[in-house]
């Protein structure tokens, strides 16, 4: 794994993370405090679990950047993620 793809992930897991946070509040009106590094994670966790289920649902087409249903379903399996670390730390 290059460098640029590593720093690649941690930017667009920490946005991901943060639109699962923001629809966490806004949708399920619970609170949660996580600083730049945990919201990464849970972008990047969910972004995995997200990607999974995305390409079982529909396969990207080759030679393809980007994934629309991958990248929906990241922000789907960060939420899901944020509920779990939610309930746990309450």
């Amino acid at each position: 794994m290059s460098m640029l793809h590593l720093i690649w992930s941690i930017i667009v897991g920490f946005f991901v993370g943060l639109i699962g946070k923001f629809l966490l509040v806004h949708i399920f009106h619970a609170d949660i405090h996580l600083g730049f590094w945990l919201t990464a994670i849970v972008g990047i966790v969910g972004s995995v679990i997200g990607g999974l289920i995305g390409r079982m649902i529909s396969a990207p087409p080759p030679d393809s950047k980007f994934h629309t249903a991958g990248f929906l379903m990241s922000i789907v399996g960060a939420v899901i993620l944020l509920l779990v670390v939610h309930f746990v730390m309450h």
